[in-house]
């Protein structure tokens, strides 16, 4: 390992001893937060497994329920029945903090136009009413999917991110520094025995 380039001094001793000391402590304090991470990490990519799966199992029921409806109604009927929603939805965006990281928080919040569904009873079969009735509830979870995994995206970028200066640390930084302030106490205790040895010439001599 290359060391630092400085002069062997016992003032440069100190100060890299301080940054040993620093780096030391900031690495073990990366290390446990970069543990946390990967522990929260887990738990919320399975949340995401679940209700990833959970949607797609509703999604393609959903979608299967309204080609049952198009199926029994004429389809300039069916695309003038749903031209209209009688509900308004808005996606209220926020953030919350996962282990440091501001993850989107997103709230569904709805405003209903009409009383009913989009369109007359008269019009379509009753298969488009559980079809609208599906819809509607698997909205706020396919909301609440993106959500996670958007922030299981950001906790893998973040974890790498801090695995990277955890490695700095462990293998360039911390080793430098130990090289470093090995040659420089091999340089102060050569120059110490140094210093004895013309001493001891000066006292022979005189």
């Amino acid at each position: 390992m290359a060391r630092l380039n400085v002069n062997p001094t016992r003032m440069e001793l100190k100060k890299l001893k301080a940054r040993l000391a620093t780096a030391t402590r900031g690495h073990k304090l990366l290390k446990d937060k970069s543990d946390e991470m990967i522990r929260r990490f887990t738990v919320i990519i399975r949340e995401a497994k679940s209700l990833r799966e959970e949607v797609e199992a509703e999604l393609s029921g959903v979608l299967k329920q309204f080609s049952i409806a198009r199926s029994l109604t004429p389809s300039y009927v069916a695309e003038t029945a749903f031209s209209m929603p009688s509900v308004a939805v808005k996606a209220v965006c926020e953030t919350e903090s996962v282990m440091g990281i501001d993850v989107p928080k997103i709230t569904i919040e709805r405003e209903t136009r009409s009383g009913g569904l989009p369109y007359a009873y008269s019009e379509i079969t009753g298969e488009a009413d559980y079809s609208v009735e599906k819809a509607s509830v698997l909205l706020p979870k396919m909301v609440a999917l993106a959500q996670t995994e958007k922030a299981v995206r950001m906790l893998a970028e973040e974890i790498e991110r801090n695995k990277r200066r955890v490695n700095a640390l462990e293998y360039v930084m911390i080793p430098q520094l130990e090289e470093t302030i090995k040659y420089i106490k091999d340089k102060l205790d050569e120059n110490e025995r140094a210093a004895v040895v013309r001493l001891m010439k000066v006292k022979s001599k005189v």
